[in-house]
């Protein structure tokens, strides 16, 4: 056989491989154009396509593995073909310390391969959890992605899920069956309540934007450097947060549009928990950070929970966590008691203590009792604690703290509400945290983002080792 005959068998073997599918067109919109390579295209099972197409290339110029899960092949579904490429992709990932990316878009495992198929999802399990913290892993919810893959895609340090997709452990029709079925079940709308994803868009092709864009963020792997991006302050940010510390309206999302760079800001799970807290990714002077926001409300299970997810991405790849402090306490209610509030505040406290990455927090309204403690106190060991002049700082709600130690002063010329004032004024004060060492600098809020640009940059080299053990024992 002449040579040019070889490379026509190979032309056509190669076209037949690499026919245009969704799956490849998914890649090439996450990966800088024309970077892609493809891994493992000869690859069969059964006679047939993998159902899953993967491989390498550029996102913002950083190597990326990824894997696009192929449904217009067998349905997508998943055996031990399927897993053996994608098991390479991790392979490679640990050895190169570049991120993962995978795109899912399947009915499920191959029944045809029975205990073959089970195997299969337990290795790729296997490869995501034993990666985790080592490089960031992105899971794109782009069609169906059910029951062990939705534990791999959840895995993910973070999910990002198009409207039309569907994403759950029990198929909807079993629920049903069973006289159980929820409205809603397995859609994107249920999947942000639930805070099962991060982000939720309309379309695949902008869920994949949006993953790259998320890629682009974060680090290459947990030892990497933060990348860094051009940036420009938002316009009247001095004006708006001054009128904010005046008027005591500290809205959340507002501030820290106001304090990082103008544009960067990318909000994460703002379905869930979204009357008590509120977190992002942003860049700060071009560089990124966790930024974390209470709203000025108690805090229940799902702002806790929120919270300290945040925290705990941002301290695997030691990306700094800004958090703005203006909450009255944890929920004050009997429900909240029997579902395991304290368990879930001592999560919060854990994840913010054992965190090692730089933490600064900035108190701009009310910081009560024990959320104080787990979010800007000793506990939290926050490298700089800065605080507005709207600060409150109170061990008890002051009305309360008032009532109990100035009771005996109430009379004809003050009553309580003045003594609260005053008790405010004198003991709860900024200036008295600062007096006592609890708080390093309060600020002008018009200065608070040359603020944190400037702590950011002296925290940047820390590093801080460890008491050796295994793992702490986490109240989950």
């Amino acid at each position: 056989m002449s040579a040019d005959s070889k490379l026509n068998i190979l032309a056509g073997a190669r076209e037949k491989a690499v026919k245009a599918s969704p799956a490849r067109e998914r890649l090439a919109l996450l990966m800088d154009e024309g970077s892609f390579t493809e891994l493992d295209a000869f690859a069969k099972a059964e006679g047939g396509s993998a159902g899953v197409v993967t491989g390498y290339g550029a996102v913002e110029g950083t190597t990326v593995f990824a894997f696009a899960q192929d449904k217009t092949d067998a349905n997508g579904a998943v055996g031990k073909v399927q897993a053996a490429k994608i098991r390479k992709i991790y392979e490679l990932a640990v050895k190169t310390g570049a991120p993962v990316v995978g795109i899912y878009d399947s009915f499920g495992a191959s029944l045809r391969e029975g205990n073959d198929a089970l195997a299969a999802y337990g290795e790729m399990l296997l490869w995501s959890n034993n990666l985790s913290g080592v490089v960031p892993q992105i899971s794109v919810i782009a069609g169906t992605c059910a029951g062990t893959a939705a534990m791999m895609a959840a895995s993910a340090d973070l999910v990002v899920m198009s409207e039309d997709a569907e994403f759950f452990l029990t198929p909807p029709s079993v629920e049903k069956a069973n006289g159980t079925m929820v409205e809603g079940a397995g859609s994107a709308a249920n999947a942000a309540k639930a805070g099962v994803a991060h982000v939720v868009v309309k379309t695949a092709e902008q869920a994949i934007a949006q993953a790259k864009h998320l890629v682009s963020m974060l680090p290459q792997n947990n030892l990497s450097a933060l990348p860094i991006f051009d940036f420009a302050a938002k316009a009247d940010t001095e004006a708006v947060l001054r009128a904010a510390c005046e008027s005591g309206e500290l809205d959340a999302a507002a501030i820290v549009e106001n304090v990082f760079d103008d544009g960067s800001v990318v909000e994460l799970m703002p379905d869930y928990g979204s009357k008590g807290a509120y977190i992002a990714l942003a860049t700060m002077g071009g560089f990124t950070c966790g930024v974390a926001a209470t709203k000025g409300g108690p805090l229940c299970r799902k702002n806790c929970k929120k919270l300290a997810l945040l925290m705990q991405l941002c301290d695997a790849y030691q990306i700094p966590v800004v958090t703005f402090v203006n909450v009255s306490g944890f929920l004050p209610d009997a429900e909240a008691e029997l579902a395991g509030l304290a368990k879930y505040a001592a999560t919060l406290a854990h994840v913010y203590a054992e965190a090692t990455t730089p933490k600064i927090a900035v108190i701009t309204g009310k910081a009560y009792g024990p959320a104080y403690i787990a979010l800007a106190g000793k506990n939290a060991n926050a490298d700089i604690a800065l605080a507005w002049p709207s600060a409150i700082i109170s061990a008890l709600e002051p009305a309360t703290a008032a009532a109990i130690l100035h009771a005996d002063d109430v009379s004809a010329d003050k009553d309580m509400a003045a003594i609260t004032v005053e008790y405010i004024a004198k003991q709860a004060s900024p200036y008295k945290a600062c007096e006592d060492g609890y708080v390093d600098d309060v600020i002008d809020p018009a200065n608070t983002r040359n603020a944190l640009i400037s702590a950011l940059d002296m925290l940047s080299g820390k590093r801080v080792s460890k008491l050796p053990k295994k793992h702490s024992n986490m109240p989950l």
